[in-house]
């Protein structure tokens, strides 16, 4: 008696251990579906900001919204308004359709800037993107001397054809018109003449 009782008290915990195994056994499939689901895509800066947000309990940073217009910008006069920079010369440009007329400071480009080299420079993103008399320019330029002056006019100028014509952006990137350059005048250092021109050495 105390062998059959023992016996069919065996029999359900075998089955119930059989039951429970299999129970358990679709959710670890599971869950190892979504580890490597997981593993596939790669983290991110936000999401590791999320996390750290939650673990320190903030609340963590807006994404900020992303603005892509192709449209033209252009105002009440029909001009585009553009900022050039090159050196410590400071450009502010202003076009519109027109017959290639170009005031810099109230004065015409071919007496502002003599050189025909720095006539040419401002020229350029004109004959690079087929604009060439197609356009008027207004620009007071401040700042530097004739040569980044002349940078900062030609930057201020590509950046108004790109808010202008957006379809030239690609043209003028290409060709490096809106890139600012940064580089500038190194600064003077104590104790040297100039930024790394040392004094005169004298032996006695």
């Amino acid at each position: 008696m105390a062998d059959e009782n023992t016996t069919e008290n065996e029999a359900p915990t075998e089955e119930a251990m059989a039951e429970s195994a299999a129970t358990e056994a679709v959710p670890t499939e599971a869950g190892a579906g979504d580890e490597q689901a997981t593993e596939a895509q790669p983290r991110t800066l936000t999401d590791f900001a999320e996390l750290a947000a939650v673990a320190t309990g903030t609340t963590a940073p807006e994404r900020p919204a992303e603005e892509t217009s192709n449209e033209p910008q252009i105002d009440e006069h029909g001009r585009s308004y553009a900022t050039g920079r090159r050196k410590d010369a400071v450009a502010r440009v202003w076009i519109k359709p027109g017959s290639g007329n170009m005031v810099i400071n109230g004065r015409e480009v071919s007496r502002y800037f003599a050189r025909p080299t720095q006539q040419m420079m401002i020229k350029q993103p004109f004959d690079v993107s087929g604009r060439a008399n197609q356009y008027d320019v207004i620009c007071t330029v401040s700042g530097g001397g004739l040569s980044g002056q002349a940078g900062a006019v030609r930057h201020g100028i590509s950046r108004a054809l790109v808010a202008y014509e957006p379809a030239l952006r690609p043209t003028l990137k290409k060709g490096g018109f809106l890139t600012r350059d940064s580089r500038t005048v190194e600064r003077k250092k104590y104790g040297r003449a100039k930024a790394r021109r040392s004094f005169q050495f004298s032996k006695r």
